[in-house]
């Protein structure tokens, strides 16, 4: 292969859900897949969980993002993100009325 060609490779790219945003910019994707039982030959949904690398914070929890694969960052990461799909709806919560007596 040559220098241009090694450059104009895809990398592997996948499509899920961000199910946790609790670490220091670390998003935890969930991948799903739907594949048939090898037995039963019914359709299942699998899905695997994937460690991204979210430099900036961007992506929230629900939302849909497409994540690329990239060098090791980490012990588990092998990921980063690379872009929101789809923001995640949000649900205002109004605080209940509160009643106190004195």
């Amino acid at each position: 292969m040559t220098m241009a060609e090694e450059t104009k490779q895809h990398k592997n790219e996948k499509l899920g859900e961000v199910v946790s945003t609790k670490m220091a910019k670390t998003i935890v994707v969930a991948v799903s897949r739907r594949v048939p039982h090898p037995l039963y030959k019914r359709i299942v949904t699998k899905r695997k969980k994937f460690y991204a690398h979210d430099e900036d914070g961007v992506a929230k929890t629900g939302d849909i993002v497409r994540i690329i694969e990239c060098r090791p960052l980490s012990k588990l990461k092998r990921w980063r993100l690379g872009e929101v799909v789809r923001k995640a709806a949000l649900v205002a919560v109004a605080p209940k009325e509160l009643d106190i007596k004195i």
